[in-house]
This record gives C-alpha cells, structure tokens and sequence, in this order.
C-alpha cells in the first residue's frame, strides 16, 4: 500500500509539471524550416495505432507520393508527443483522444484533429468481482493520471456512486501504472482490475485469467468512441498543408486496407509490432485484441464532446468547449484524391501523375 502511495504523489507531481512544460512550449516559436525538411510523423508502438504501425513498416506513408521527405518519430506516452507537437518538433502524429482534447484546451487551441484511425479498444478486467458494487474497497489500475482510460474509469465509477480521489482515497483506489506493470500486478493479485487499451485487455484475460467486467464501447451511443486520431497543429495546416493532405491518402488507404482484409491486416499490423517491440502478439490474444477495435477515419466529434465532459466534471480540465478541434477538410480532399478513374492520381500540386495525355482524371 505504502509504495502505491508513493507511486501515485509522484504520478500527481509529473503531471502538474508536464502541464507547465506544454504551457511552456506553446509559447515557443519553432525555428523557421526549409521546403526541403522532413515531415515529421509521430506514432506509438501500440497496436491501436495500427496503420501507422503497418505504413511505416511497408513504406507507404514514405512512397506516397506528395509527402516529399519523411522523418518517423516514436513516442510512449501522448504528453510526450502532444509536447512535441506545440514545441514545433513534430509536425503530424497519431494519438489517443484524451491527451488531443488536453493539448487542445491547454496549449492556445493550436491542435486540430484531422482524422480517425481507431475506434473502441478498451475495456475493464477483473479477477474476482461479479459487479460494480463489489469493487468498493478494491484497488484498480489505469494506464496515466488523467489519461483516456484513467478518465473513463473514473467516470464509469461515478456513475456507479463509487468515488475515488487523486490522494488514494475514496471508496475505489486508482494506480497510475504503466501497462506493463499493470499485467504484472495483476498477475502479483497487487491489484483487483484495470481499464486499458488492447492488447492489454486480452491480455489480461489470457495471462491473468480475468474476465472483462466493462467494455468501453457497450458505455457510447452506437456502440463507437474514438481511441487513436490524427493530429497536427494549425501552424502546420497554413505551411504545409498539401503534403498533410498527401500523407492522409495513405492513412485513407491503409484504412481501407484494413476494412477490406482484417484477417491480412491484422497479421501485418503484428508483424510490425514485433518488430518495435521483439515481442509479436500470439494469435489468440492478437485476434482477441484485434476483435474490440474498429479501424475508422470518423473521429466521433460528439463523443470528444461527451469525453471533454466528463473530464470536466472529474475536474481534470476546466473548459469543455472543443470548438475548432475538428479538421476534416484535408479528409475530404485526401478521400477524393486517393482513387481517381484510369488509374490516375494527383498529387499535391494538382498534376495528373499516370493519366493518359487528353484525359481528365479529376472526379
């Protein structure tokens, strides 16, 4: 008990202080780049972020043509990409939904989601209770303070009439914990439950022999939330927004790729997550796993809403309004483009790229 006090007054301190670092870097004004620097793509080695696990292993993102130079950048946690983003360091970058609507409120509005990637993913495991009631008194785990999950599980246990706090009281106590350490408590009996992200649901299931109490998506109207986006900042969208535009007909492709063959998509999605982590995923947990999450180029803008609204009322933020937030023009203008009769494609300029001369490819 004593070391998941201490465990959580840290959490507590880091995140206070990794708010004062991105209020610090949105202030910072970028050094002016020239035509010829890299895009710059952040990504997760995380299953959830799966078409960027699978375009940047095959070269798609790279070979697309209209995206010129492409620099790759891996990050573990949304703070530290979200950071690096307002910071001018990166330009585009796949995130889960909570740390965009933070980065959002909390850094001048500069970010703007440009498209879906994920939808669902997550869910709740336990060990032994039966129902919401019997985990008064339990200990449970989150992925972060204030993370998407952290603020689902919390929210979820309100509404239970289950109160928890940030001191470790209250009638349900929440561990910040990496999801890693999460499995291992779980299996140490160190905890009751968790809310994580696949693969760690399946996981837990299969390793730690739980059984999924909630599952994120039976809580949101249509049976849809957003877990991954994509994001950039508005600085970005007024330089270079053409190649922006380039880069999403990839994630159109790559998602479409993956609506049309699961079965193809998900293998090659795990064999580029093995090869980040040298740990592939074993087919029953990688089909568990894949089985919860929707690949989806709509962001749910109402359930960004509901999801500020909620963080609202845990007092993690004190302004809801998600106004601008949303971007889907360069959407709607990658999705045109992606496909063009004959064959043809157009890229960033405009131009016709294998169209017979005399035909107008333009749909």
């Amino acid at each position: 008990m004593r070391a998941f006090r201490s465990l959580s007054s840290w959490v507590v301190i880091a995140a206070v202080a990794g708010l004062s670092v991105l209020g610090a870097g949105c202030k910072r004004e970028p050094a002016a780049r020239g035509p010829d620097a890299p895009l710059r793509l952040g990504f997760f080695p995380n299953i959830t972020h799966a078409q960027a696990l699978v375009g940047n292993a095959e070269g798609t993102f790279a070979s697309q043509p209209g995206v010129g130079p492409l620099k790759v950048m891996q990050f573990n946690a949304g703070p530290a990409a979200m950071e690096a983003l307002v910071a001018g360091s990166l330009d585009v970058s796949y995130v889960g939904s909570g740390p965009a609507i933070n980065t959002f409120l909390k850094a001048g509005r500069e970010l703007r989601i440009i498209a879906g990637a994920v939808n669902n993913g997550a869910v709740l495991v336990v060990r032994t209770v039966k129902t919401p009631a019997e985990l008064k008194g339990k200990k449970l785990a989150s992925p972060q303070l204030g993370n998407t999950q952290d603020i689902a599980l919390r929210y979820w246990l309100q509404q239970q009439g289950l109160s928890t706090h940030l001191d470790g009281t209250g009638d349900v106590q929440i561990f910040p914990l990496s999801n890693p350490d999460i499995l291992g408590q779980f299996l140490r009996g160190g905890i009751e439950g968790a809310w994580v992200p696949e693969p760690w649901g399946a996981r837990l299931v299969a390793e730690g022999h739980g059984r999924i109490l909630v599952n994120e998506r039976d809580l949101w109207p249509g049976g849809r939330f957003p877990i991954t986006v994509l994001v950039t900042t508005r600085k970005v969208l007024e330089t270079q927004r053409l190649r922006v535009v380039a880069l999403l007909r990839a994630h159109v492709r790559l998602t479409e790729r993956w609506e049309d063959d699961p079965a193809g998509f998900t293998t090659a999605a795990n064999a580029a997550f093995g090869q980040l982590t040298s740990k592939p995923l074993p087919p029953a947990i990688l089909q568990q796993a894949f089985s919860r999450l929707e690949p989806s180029l709509d962001p749910v803008p109402q359930a960004l809403v509901t999801a500020a609204e909620h963080a609202k009322s845990l007092g993690f933020i004190t302004d809801a309004n998600l106004d601008g937030l949303v971007d889907l023009s360069l959407l709607d203008e990658a999705r045109a483009t992606a496909a063009l009769p004959g064959g043809g494609r157009w890229d960033t300029a405009g131009v016709t790229l294998g169209v017979p001369a005399g035909e107008d490819a333009r749909p």
